[in-house]
């Protein structure tokens, strides 16, 4: 039997996944596609996290898709209403039914005498596993560079002493019930900043502990300009104007910080100030070590952290944890926390392209020694993109570049007769610089598994939207890579 093939094969039905189909779709009517998924919903992020009050951590107006706009004034999100969002979407661009749910892709192998990928997939049904292979012309990773199956969790002294339940955010009980009940969470970034106000609402007190803290901005839950104008602006006019706006401000914010750090600091210490308690010691607990932006900013929809704070329902020690005891935690200054449920909001593991290997003509590809081109393709890897979303803004702006180029050139090689396309570095002795610009723990942990970037354009990740506007969807196609005519028979 012949192994099935497709023109492009998407690896990831999440939000990136499924932007990339739309795209598809849209723009290259005439390309076959298929879509992968490991697991058995659309979703991806926004479909496994299920712990209370997850939410975005970027305003929907830039999280949400450019040819399907967010059409609510609540701009911060509940994870419910983005992952309807994304089926919705699914179903309505007819994309939905190109997803084979429960496969799980392993390898992926170019020929160039073939111009196409073997792709290797675990296929789950009631509990049987078998092996599937297709091929494809192009392959295209959505799957973000996160570790689905496993959260990450320091060693801790002590875990099995402790007699109640130890939860990672990120594989969250259904039948948890926490209700009256004394709750630690261990972690200080945007999952524990989340946690904390949603659990306290039903708890009879959480308190977070935090071995340093991070910096947190209140915003405001529903974007005041959006609830004024939806239904009096037409909508073609009204949400592209909100998400660049949207854009411009999370831009300024970041600039800020990086030219102006100690007037970035005053301003942020200035709005907590206004919102904890009198007396509430600023500089322990919201002072960090590092400079803004230097690690992901963490948002508070409506300053819900810090009304939880004022109520006494909520707490925040922050230091070093000496062990896990029976009855709760023992810091290291000595102090003892009492909890009836410790949640280790602790971060997550990298695991870029969902752990699938990759080989070029029987030559393994190692990803740490790739350079990114455009932040989206691979040095010496032909036919393949993957999606890296922006550090500093939403995830999405980036992935809709990303997927609006995969098809300028998938429709400039159909019109030139082309089968096959690869970056290639001019100079292979260049400096580089790691992809993902962040000091966070996750990243530090896994510079040696990703991508490089290299000093500039269009090896350099500018960290940019309308930078890469223009790169993206101006810019040339031909720079710095290497087009083939490989087969004879008709152009991909």
């Amino acid at each position: 039997m012949a192994t099935e093939h497709v023109d492009v094969l998407i690896v990831g039905a999440g939000l990136s996944g499924i932007g990339a189909a739309c795209h598809l779709r849209q723009r290259c009517p005439d390309r076959s596609f298929t879509i992968l998924e490991a697991r058995g919903a659309i979703g991806g992020t926004w479909d496994l996290f299920r712990y209370p009050g997850v939410r975005s951590d970027s305003d929907m107006f830039t999280l949400g898709y450019s040819f399907s706009p967010w059409k609510e004034a609540k701009a911060i999100a509940d994870g419910d209403s983005i992952r309807e969002y994304v089926r919705r979407t699914a179903r309505e661009f007819r994309v939905d039914s190109a997803i084979r749910f429960h496969h799980k892709v392993i390898a992926a192998e170019w020929s160039r005498a073939a111009a196409r990928w073997t792709v290797t997939a675990e296929r789950t049904t009631a509990d049987v596993v078998e092996t599937v292979t297709l091929t494809c012309s192009f392959l295209y990773v959505c799957s973000g560079y996160y570790r689905y199956d496993k959260g990450f969790t320091p060693p801790f002294d002590g875990v099995d002493d402790f007699e109640g339940p130890v939860v990672h955010p990120q594989h969250w009980p259904e039948d948890l019930d926490y209700t009256g009940k004394r709750v630690v969470v261990i972690g200080s970034g945007a999952t524990a900043i989340t946690l904390v106000p949603a659990m306290a609402r039903a708890a009879e007190h959480v308190t977070m502990v935090q071995r340093s803290p991070s910096y947190v901005l209140t915003l405001p839950g529903k974007d005041i300009i959006a609830d004024k104008l939806i239904g009096k602006v037409p909508p073609r006019v009204l949400f592209p104007a909100l998400r660049w706006k949207n854009v411009l401000t999370a831009m300024l914010l970041f600039q800020l910080s990086r030219r102006i750090p100690k007037a970035m600091k005053a301003l942020l210490r200035k709005g907590i100030l206004a919102q904890v308690p009198a007396g509430y010691d600023v500089d322990t607990h919201f002072a960090p070590r590092y400079d803004p932006w230097d690690q992901r900013m963490c948002f508070v929809p409506d300053g819900d952290l810090f009304t939880s704070l004022r109520s006494g329902r909520a707490s925040i020690v922050t230091g070093a944890i000496d062990r896990f005891t029976r009855r709760g935690l023992r810091m290291a200054s000595g102090e003892e926390l009492a909890a009836d449920v410790i949640v280790t909001a602790t971060g997550l593991n990298v695991l870029a392209m969902g752990g699938m290997s990759l080989t070029v003509d029987g030559e393994p590809v190692d990803l740490g020694d790739t350079i990114a081109y455009k932040g989206m393709m691979l040095s010496g890897v032909p036919n393949f993109a993957l999606t890296i979303g922006y550090t500093n803004a939403s995830w999405t702006l980036k992935a809709d570049l990303v997927a609006g180029y995969v098809c300028r050139l998938l429709n400039h090689m159909r019109e030139h007769g082309y089968q096959s396309v690869t970056p290639e570095l001019t100079d292979p002795e260049v400096d580089t610089v790691p992809l993902i610009d962040l000091k966070s723990g996750y990243v530090l942990r896994s510079l040696d598994k990703l991508p490089k970037q290299g000093p500039v354009a269009p090896w350099r990740l500018y960290q940019n939207y309308p930078m890469d506007v223009l790169l993206m969807r101006r810019g040339p196609l031909t720079d710095d890579v290497r087009f083939e005519r490989v087969r004879t028979t008709a152009p991909f």
